[in-house]
């Protein structure tokens, strides 16, 4: 199965369809106001606009209010809800969107109970875990942790690169890959060059 791929934390319209143009399946735009790669509700409606169909746009979220999810939704088209913090499973459901529950992953994670818990998630996203903040953080984790099978969809995350998501997919064989810093000139802005080499390894990744 082709590995899909998600281009995370575009913040302007040139980098949206610079990914696009490489075949990003997904792009993720941030609603956190302490991430680098944080947007405005105006801002992201000025990138929806501008794509083109059949590429998922994904919202993300660290433990919001109600309030500011549904703000969102009725400004935006909004394709997928992720959210990265420590949401329970009834908040997450109770917006009847598809959604992503981001886990950052530890030796001691219980990814059956995860699973259980999330059952009617669209997808578990996997990424690094770090005390300071909610993903973005450019490292990975031990890959050999995630659970040989996954009830949902399984997504990685955690410091992927040009240099590494081919050993990635062969490790993990995820259904997806997600990518925020890996592909950045600078925090929040994207390189076209690394968003298509990173999109190159991800096809070699699925060859092997």
């Amino acid at each position: 199965m082709r590995t899909r791929v998600k281009i995370c934390g575009i913040t302007r319209i040139d980098d949206a369809l610079a990914a696009v143009a490489a075949g990003a399946d997904a792009l993720g735009f941030v609603f956190y106001g302490p991430s680098p790669r944080n947007i405005s509700l105006p801002q992201a409606s000025a990138i929806f606009a501008s794509l083109p169909p059949f590429v998922s746009k994904v919202a993300l979220f660290v433990n919001p209010s109600c309030e500011q999810v549904e703000e969102a939704l009725s400004v935006l088209s909004i394709d997928v809800l992720q959210f990265h913090g420590d949401e329970d499973a009834v908040f997450c459901q109770s917006f009847n969107k598809p959604y992503l529950k981001a886990i950052r992953v530890q030796q001691d994670t219980d990814f059956a109970q995860l699973a259980e818990d999330y059952k009617l998630a669209s997808g578990l996203l996997f990424d690094a875990f770090d005390s300071q903040q909610y993903g973005g953080t450019g490292h990975t984790f031990d890959w050999s942790l995630l659970p040989k099978q996954c009830p949902s969809p399984l997504i990685l995350a955690g410091g992927l690169t040009v240099q590494n998501v081919c050993q990635a997919i062969t490790e993990t064989r995820p259904y997806a890959v997600d990518i925020s810093s890996g592909v950045e000139q600078s925090k929040g802005l994207k390189d076209p060059q690394l968003i298509k080499q990173f999109i190159q390894e991800v096809t070699r990744g699925n060859d092997q």
